[in-house]
């Protein structure tokens, strides 16, 4: 086969410094914590040996006696700790035990986890029975012959994303046993050598991961060659670039080999002895082609994200085991040549440029064009005649389950190209050209159940005539993004069990349309009345305007989106309150919805809203009394929330709500605060919410102070203001009257009783 050739906190902290600062070289005779304990006990010596012959600890005043006593009793616990230190240095076992239990590590059971722990050198085996050993994202450099001396049972061993350049030959002598050895993302290309004869002492390894180490193809060959026992090797995100029949050649049990994100352009012949290899994944290389594929024990083959133009299988009668194909992401012209015998259930085409040739977009068909080609033998001449193109597919496809052609050019499908896969369950033709597609009994399609035709340039979708057995288990149906006005009628009744249905941006009407006067026959439209099974269906940016009739009678809608249709809540809204009782997710986003529009307060199972991008100016105060858990809000006019919508039932069940993009006025946010403090609910775009005040466009999470003291006097009670504001005016004026007629009380005494005296008098 050839791929590409044709195209305690001080104690702690003490032996924290003692590890850091005294790391164990790969040289060193002793263990990891013998060093370490060692290392702490000579630095406490030195401590306690000042601490006894220190002058301060000597008697200073020898004329008095019980000075001289309490002198001689000073160095009694410096001695006493100094006896403990040298306990411990014949000890050092158990303090190695507390130190590696406390320490960086944690040791689970049989595994040991020291996964970003800046250690320089592997850790010593406490219990000795440690199974699994994880040092990833440390700074080891070299493991030594002596590093895993005391791990006898070890099973695993990961030293991925160190600064790993040379594993010594000894390094496994000692763990014979190993199954597992990840050593990605190291710089193992410097000591390539040195480390493949450690290796060879891993007569047991099943699993190597040597990704992300710089590694060529010559590297690979010298580190595996004496792996044998291999069933998994990864060399993933390498320098790989041509693979031969030298480099994998004693792999004899690999399983799965990942190639993925090198440089490689050309495979010859790299892949013959393994006769095991099920599963192989060459994606993100820089393959041209694949032919002469004849890997008939392979399984999974994944060769998306090269620059593939063709692939041509190997002509045999011989079974090929294989099940997924990736071929996506790709420069695939046509469709791929594949095995006439295979197990294959996925075939994986996505992104490429393939179409199909025998006729073309201006007319021309090359169905009857010949070729002749003259073959000379010797003496004799041999004229043969074929067909230019043949679109008849050789291959066994009753199998197949999954075929993703989307992202492709495709504007047409050969006759009985679906008929050849019976199994299918999965069709994704999206992303293409197609115009039209026609369903008829010849291609049944009786597996199906998703077909996803969006994103075309379809104008008709066709069913033949007494067609009655099209599409029977079909349950998602996407025809989003085309150019239909209508569906065969009755299209939905052969779908028995259809559940989503998404028309989105296509100019369809729902029946029933009223007749137009002056014609025979009402305009187009799309009946789902009666589809019982129908629970998802999308009508957004289908130009609807005021649904007449009772469009949805008979169904059991649970989630509709009407997005995008500027005029779809004109005119009466009967055909609404139909699925009143159902629904359960309703979109409405820019539907020039205002706030007195639609009564919600009949959709009892309503569970999530959207009502951005419309005219609010005011909260509805029908969603009071829904159960809502989402509630869409954004780009609306709205200038402030109720502040009571969190004592309401819509504020004790509501768990999301959006609500940027509206002119909220910074002094009437009493409402935001209340919706702070609701447990468990979520403001996802909370950081987006602004408030207006005095032409300043505000945060109201921060709003500052003299904003703050503005809008206290803003919202103050004006009967309580105006008291304030004419207190002191009337308390002026009484002070003043009081003045006054202190100031003239003798004269208007004095006229009292003149003018009384006067009156007696007469």
């Amino acid at each position: 086969m050839s791929w590409g050739q044709r195209c305690v906190l001080h104690h702690a902290e003490a032996l924290t410094w003692a590890a850091k600062n005294n790391p164990v070289s790969s040289s060193s005779t002793g263990s990891y914590e013998d060093t370490t304990c060692q290392v702490l006990a000579e630095n406490l010596l030195l401590i306690c040996l000042k601490f006894i012959f220190s002058p301060d600890a000597n008697a200073v005043n020898s004329g008095s006696t019980k000075r001289a006593a309490a002198d001689m009793e000073a160095p009694l616990p410096g001695l006493f700790l100094l006896l403990v230190l040298l306990a411990l240095g014949w000890g050092s076992r158990a303090v190695t035990a507390w130190a590696t239990s406390s320490g960086s590590c944690k040791l689970v059971q049989s595994t040991m986890d020291c996964t970003g722990r800046w250690l320089s050198s592997v850790p010593g085996d406490v219990q000795g029975d440690t199974e699994e050993l994880l040092l990833d994202d440390n700074t080891i450099q070299v493991l030594g012959n002596e590093s895993l001396l005391l791990y006898h049972q070890l099973r695993c061993l990961s030293l991925t994303k160190n600064r790993l350049e040379l594993i010594e030959p000894g390094a496994f002598l000692s763990s014979q046993g190993l199954h597992v050895l990840s050593l990605a993302d190291n710089l193992l290309f410097t000591n390539y050598s040195l480390t493949a004869a450690a290796f060879s002492a891993l007569p047991a390894l099943r699993m190597l991961d040597l990704s992300g180490n710089h590694l060529t193809e010559d590297m690979v060959s010298v580190l595996v060659c004496n792996l044998s026992s291999l069933e998994s090797l990864s060399v993933a995100r390498n320098i790989i670039m041509r693979l031969d029949s030298s480099i994998f050649t004693n792999l004899t049990q690999l399983l799965e080999l990942n190639l993925e994100k090198n440089y490689i352009f050309e495979i010859d012949e790299a892949f013959t002895g393994l006769q095991r290899l099920q599963k192989l994944n060459v994606a993100y290389n820089y393959l041209p082609c694949v032919v002469e594929f004849g890997l008939t024990q392979l399984r999974v083959l994944n060769v998306s994200n090269n620059v593939i133009e063709w692939f041509l299988a190997l002509e045999s009668d011989d079974l090929f085991e294989l099940e997924v194909l990736d071929l996506s992401h790709n420069h695939l012209l046509f469709f791929p040549v594949l095995p006439w015998q295979s197990k294959l259930h996925s075939l994986l085409l996505k992104d490429n440029e393939m179409s199909f040739y025998q006729r073309l977009p201006n007319g021309t068909s090359l169905a009857d064009v010949t070729v002749q080609f003259l073959l000379v033998d010797g003496n004799s001449t041999n004229i043969t005649t074929v067909s230019l193109w043949d679109e008849i597919c050789h291959s066994n496809l009753s199998s197949l389950r999954l075929l993703d052609m989307s992202w492709n050019q495709l504007w047409y499908l050969p006759e009985g190209f679906l008929a050849q896969m019976p199994s299918l369950t999965h069709l994704k033709l999206n992303q293409n050209c197609l115009e039209m597609f026609h369903l008829s009994e010849r291609d049944p399609l009786p597996m199906l159940t998703e077909l996803d035709l969006s994103q075309n340039r379809l104008v008709e979708l066709g069913v033949e005539v007494g067609a009655r057995d099209v599409l029977p288990n079909l349950q998602l149906f996407n025809l989003s993004t085309n150019k239909l006005r209508t569906l065969p009628p009755g299209v939905f009744t052969y779908t028995r069990k259809i559940t989503t249905v998404d028309l989105s941006h296509n100019q369809v009407e729902l029946c029933p349309q009223p007749v137009v006067a002056g014609e025979a026959k009402s305009p187009p439209c799309v009946d789902i009345r009666g589809v019982k099974t129908l629970t998802h269906l999308s009508l957004a940016g289908c130009g609807l305007r005021g649904l007449g009739g009772h469009p949805f009678q008979g169904t059991l809608l649970m989630h509709l989106d009407l997005s995008d249709n500027h005029q779809v809540l004109s005119g009466e809204l009967g055909w609404l309150q139909d699925l009143a009782l159902t629904l359960q997710v309703l979109s409405l986003r820019n539907t020039s919805l205002s706030s007195t529009t639609v009564d919600f307060s009949a959709f009892s199972s309503l569970v999530h809203l959207d009502l951005s991008g419309n005219s609010l100016t005011a909260f509805p105060t029908s969603l009071g009394a829904l159960k809502l858990r989402s509630l869409n809000l954004r780009n609306n006019y709205l200038p402030a929330l109720p502040k009571d919508m969190v004592q309401a039932p819509l504020g004790k069940s509501l768990r999301e709500v959006y609500l940027s993009q509206n002119p909220y006025n910074c002094c009437t946010l009493g409402w935001w605060d209340s919706l702070q403090r609701v447990e468990g609910l979520c403001v996802p775009d909370g950081q987006e919410v602004t408030c207006s005040y005095a032409s300043r466009t505000l945060s109201p999470r921060a709003l500052p102070e003299p904003v703050l003291r503005s809008c206290r006097w803003q919202t103050a009670d004006l009967a309580l203001l105006y008291l304030v504001l004419a207190l002191p005016t009337c308390l002026t004026l009484l002070v003043a009257f009081a003045i006054v007629f202190l100031t003239l009380k003798p004269k208007l005494l004095k006229m009292v009783k003149t003018r009384c005296g006067v009156s007696s008098s007469c």
